[in-house]
């Protein structure tokens, strides 16, 4: 048995978490933040039997794609004189971070 934790950003949470249940995997999502953006993300704990593995990798391959998003940097406190653009940039956003965790025990009470 395995346990995947998968953080993926918020907006590719809903279409993921619909496209897992509708193939009868259950799932628990937990909000969280982190990346160099501190965005919202969210990271789904979904337990799954080891022969199942590819396919649910494959559903999160399938909905989380990376794309370019436009941020406005923050300037830098205290002056340290570094040149600031201050206009948008475009930065890689999106994606799945997935971690593969053996099970050596599952029990629901």
């Amino acid at each position: 048995m395995k346990l995947l934790l998968t953080v993926v950003q918020d907006q590719d949470a809903p279409p993921l978490l619909e496209a897992l249940i509708k193939e009868n995997y259950r799932v628990t999502k937990l909000a969280s933040t982190g990346g160099f953006l501190q965005a919202g993300n969210t990271t789904l704990l979904v337990g799954i039997e080891d022969d199942q593995l590819d396919a649910v990798v494959g559903i999160i391959k399938g909905i989380c794609r990376k794309r370019q998003q436009a941020v406005a940097p923050v300037p830098p406190l205290g002056g340290t004189g570094e040149p600031f653009v201050p206009y948008p940039v475009k930065v890689t956003v999106g994606g799945a971070a997935i971690f593969v965790i053996d099970v050596e025990q599952f029990i629901r009470v």
